[in-house]
């Protein structure tokens, strides 16, 4: 049977592969040993051959990349809790980030991340909301591919010169929401937001891979500077959820999960979301367990999470909770009630007493049946329990076989091109309104009429003509001069 151990009480606590796309949650009180916990399970997945995406918001999953200390301390703890053959080992890592720094970096198209998630990002208000909508609509219906950011900005100015037009077919856009979206777009692009739409867009199945031993690969994104931004950080991760949702097949139950996703710091995802958001994360966190996905949600608090899609969260890790204010007061009842009870512990109590590297543990057992909670030593990790030096970090990334194709971004034709080469073709002729330069005179016109410092034949001949204007000779030379100069009217 494959299983993951991931401690010991009075007796060994594990997690039944099986049963791994049943969700989970991960929750505790900061310090209290949860990044542990989430390496241990990433390690464990990995190990049979289950590929698994995280995100890093402290910097110290990373330490996946690396060999861990095999100190006195850690092989007795590995032994106390029975882990067999316990010894140093690094899992295979793919590095990404949003910013492409500190990893590969990790594109999406602006029409793949789509106008919800996107007015999300940008914080707009419902109205706003509903522009992008329409902007959306339009560019499909008039083949317009949205890429990136400098798409979204030509068809902003579009809209806003056409506005009368868009507003009669599609519903109203206003100046102000346009401008809002303009203003909000500044910001994204400011706060690097623009490195993340583009292309080459990220490929789902660069996140399932094995490696050549058939472990699963722990793809492990950036996210110290990126969880500073949380809209962005939490629509991005619940674009890519929602992206496996789109487009695995259903599967079924399997012997073992297709992929594992941990969303850690899960309260952002959740803090002033509208209710359609809600349950667009309750729908998919419901169904995406046919398609072979598991999600681990990791919080300080189990209330973090909302009611419907907590009782979704099968296999629950509880770390140590401080009960000092009403509201952690409040957590550690909800965090007793969730568990099935154990007649050996009470668990309000205990919540309060675990030591760093303790924990309440029940995961579902034969027939999808929650055991009751466990009082558990956590297993220590074979990796490295801290972050990996920017060296490290730069030998991952360069033996990493996805550098030649996400490194370099592509920039092919879209909407911003085509919009302006519409706008230049539609542009008249500019009018500056002043004569055209003189034609540089020709050697005819300067025999006839002269230059500046000497003169021609016409001047020469006019002069003799005045002082013999008198005689016939004078007027028949002029007349012979110039008819034959401008020619003969007559003829």
């Amino acid at each position: 049977m494959l299983d993951i151990l991931l401690g010991k009480g009075e007796r060994p606590v594990t997690l039944l592969a099986k049963y791994g796309n049943r969700h989970g949650l991960v929750a505790g009180a900061t310090g209290t040993g949860k990044t542990v916990s989430l390496l241990v399970l990433a390690e464990g997945f990995s190990r049979l051959g289950v590929p698994v995406f995280m995100a890093d918001v402290k910097g110290d999953v990373a330490g996946l990349a690396a060999p861990g200390n095999a100190s006195d301390a850690v092989r007795q703890r590995a032994t106390q809790i029975g882990v067999e053959g316990w010894a140093p080992e690094a899992s295979p890592v793919l590095l990404w980030d949003l910013y492409g720094k500190q990893g590969h970096p990790v594109r999406a198209t602006a029409s793949e991340i789509g106008p919800t998630l996107l007015g999300r990002m940008l914080e707009l208000n419902d109205t706003q909301e509903g522009v992008l909508e329409i902007l959306f609509k339009l560019a499909d219906d008039r083949g317009l591919l949205l890429l990136d950011l400098d798409d979204l900005r030509a068809l902003l100015s579009f809209a806003a010169d056409h506005r009368d037009e868009i507003s009669q077919h599609y519903g109203l856009v206003s100046t102000a929401s346009v401008g809002a979206i303009q203003r909000a777009l500044l910001t994204l692009d400011r706060d690097g937001g623009s490195s993340f739409f583009g292309e080459p867009a990220l490929e789902l199945d660069d996140l399932m891979r094995t490696d050549l031993s058939g472990k699963g690969v722990i793809s492990i994104l950036a996210a110290d500077q990126l969880v500073l931004k949380p809209r962005l950080y939490s629509s991005f991760l619940l674009w890519l959820l929602s992206e496996l949702f789109e487009r695995l097949p259903e599967v079924g139950d399997l012997e073992k999960p297709k992929l594992v996703f941990f969303f850690d710091e899960a309260h952002l995802l959740f803090d002033d979301a509208p209710p359609a958001l809600r349950q667009r994360v309750e729908q998919v966190v419901r169904l995406i367990r046919s398609k072979g996905v598991g999600v681990y949600f990791c919080s300080q608090f189990p209330d973090d999470v909302p009611n419907e899609i907590l009782g979704q969260l099968g296999n629950r890790v509880q770390h140590a909770l401080r009960a000092y204010t009403p509201r952690d007061q409040k957590a550690v009842r909800v965090a007793a009630e969730s568990f099935v009870a154990n007649p050996k512990l009470d668990v309000a109590k205990v919540i309060g007493q675990l030591a760093v590297g303790e924990a309440l543990v029940s995961t579902l057992q034969e027939g999808a049946v929650p055991m009751p909670v466990e009082r558990a030593l956590i297993a220590p990790p074979r990796c490295r329990m801290g972050a990996i030096k920017p060296e490290e970090r730069a030998a991952v990334r360069a033996r990493s076989p996805m550098g030649t194709k996400y490194d370099t971004p592509v920039n092919r034709e879209s909407a911003y091109e085509l919009l302006n080469r519409r706008a230049d073709a539609a542009a008249p002729k500019a009018d500056t309104g002043k004569p055209a330069p003189p034609a540089a005179p020709s050697a005819l016109d300067e025999f006839l009429w002269g230059t500046k410092r000497r003169q021609g034949m016409v001047e020469t001949l006019a002069k003799q003509a005045t002082r013999s204007v008198g005689s016939e000779l004078g007027r028949q030379i002029i007349r012979g001069v110039l008819g034959g100069i401008f020619g003969n009217a007559r003829r």
